[in-house]
């Protein structure tokens, strides 16, 4: 058996993450693949992946792509690919945004997710209006996009 401790650099890195030595102090001939599953289940790879907002924007885009599902046919080539592509171009503008960008083209990039967004608030609206939903569904979907800007806002203006 060999105690992690000894290994102040993997010491240091697990503890980073939260992992707490009590998780992994003792392991037999100090197996490097056991301690980089460790590090895997307690880190993202890609500094986006733990973004609150790209993560909710992912949600978000998985949401309306179960909506357009009840959509008629007719609908498939125009505002259910329409939705679908706003949607999903929230969590990838903002996940492109986060890749070796200068803080301007990050900002920019974020400008982008918010038009997104607001495209999909038209598309909700188009698709009350049309009776593709109903208006509670319109409120819960109208209520997320909100939520989901304001923190786009705050998250854009608090890059400098």
């Amino acid at each position: 058996m060999t105690d992690v401790g000894m290994y102040p650099e993997w010491s240091r890195r697990l503890q980073k993450v939260g992992c707490m030595m009590t998780d992994v102090e003792l392991i037999d001939e100090l197996d490097i693949d056991k301690i980089i599953n460790i590090l895997k289940l307690h880190i993202m790879r890609f500094k986006f992946e733990n973004f609150i907002i790209w993560q909710k924007a992912m949600d978000f885009g998985e949401n309306i792509d179960s909506m357009i599902k009840k959509f008629p046919d007719r609908e498939k080539f125009n505002l259910s690919s329409q939705i679908l592509r706003a949607g999903d171009s929230i969590a990838l503008n903002i996940s492109e945004s986060s890749i070796g960008q200068s803080n301007p083209e990050f900002r920019k990039f974020l400008g982008y997710s918010i038009r997104s967004l607001a495209e999909v608030v038209t598309c909700f609206h188009k698709a009350k209006r049309r009776n593709y939903i109903d208006n509670t569904e319109f409120e819960k979907l109208y209520d997320d996009s909100y939520e989901l800007m304001n923190m786009l806002i705050a998250f854009k203006r608090g890059i400098k």
